[in-house]
């Protein structure tokens, strides 16, 4: 649940900080000043005594020219991943379920519109972008990001689809909201997701939702495969029966954490 705070008690320093360290990402491990500046809307002088000051605490290292972040802003995540049991159940299934269907898997939760990964088994690239732990992709053209949003009640899955940008990343890509709200409703009606490159072109993935002792849905788990290799038919009959067998044993551990 998320509450709203008051106007005077947000901390804007913190807020424009926190933007600055999400300013880098995969495709933008180094940036210069501009850069920063640029991505998070702060002046040249803000964005320099932001990381200035992210410097000093260890959490950016700079050659005088391109910041980068440092091992360090791994801290600022520990505190979660340590108190989530989530990660440490679902690999080992994870990796069985990847050996079984010869794909990489991956399990994710919703933060607010995006879905961050939290667990994974690659065995090949499939994607453009590398995807690791925290990943962040936009849920309303992800098949896990669909699950998640379906096992939502109605009024937070309509409000994260409200302050979801609903942007075209492919040809393929669902933009239209009353679309995209009928497509939740069947995947709702159905337990499951198969999307056909909306992400990437190419892209193809099927996730089911997992979920807690008290039935909510609290993560989503997938199967990613190439367009080249498998077909639709073939997403929806040869990894989707496995992946769901391997949600209703995660599911079970979880209803004893």
């Amino acid at each position: 649940m998320n509450v709203e705070a008051e106007p005077g008690e947000v901390v804007q320093s913190l807020a424009r900080g926190l933007s600055v360290i999400r300013a880098f990402d995969a495709d933008n491990p180094e940036l210069t000043l501009s850069d920063v500046a640029r991505r998070t809307d702060l002046t040249r002088a803000a964005a320099r005594r932001f990381l200035r000051t992210l410097v000093s605490l260890g959490y950016v290292r700079t050659d005088g020219k391109l910041f980068a972040l440092t091992p360090r802003v791994l801290e600022l995540g520990y505190g979660y991943l340590s108190s989530l049991s989530l990660p440490e159940v679902v690999q080992p299934h994870l990796e069985r379920l990847s050996r079984e269907v010869d794909e990489s898997v991956s399990a994710a939760v919703l933060d607010g519109s995006d879905v961050v990964y939290v667990a994974r088994v690659p065995t090949r690239r499939i994607m453009s972008v590398r995807i690791t732990i925290g990943t962040r992709f936009p849920a309303y053209a992800t098949s896990m990001g669909r699950v998640l949003l379906a096992g939502m009640p109605r009024f937070e899955r309509d409000a994260a689809v409200e302050a979801s940008a609903l942007e075209a990343l492919t040809e393929r890509t669902v933009t239209d909201p009353a679309a995209l709200a009928k497509e939740l409703d069947r995947v709702a009606e159905q337990g499951w997701s198969i999307v056909d490159g909306e992400l990437e072109d190419g892209l193809r993935s099927v996730a089911v939702p997992l979920h807690d002792r008290r039935g909510a849905v609290v993560a989503a788990i997938n199967v990613s495969t190439s367009a080249t290799r498998d077909t639709v038919d073939r997403v929806r009959e040869v990894y989707l029966p496995p992946l769901r067998a391997a949600a209703v044993q995660i599911d079970a551990e979880l209803r004893l954490v």
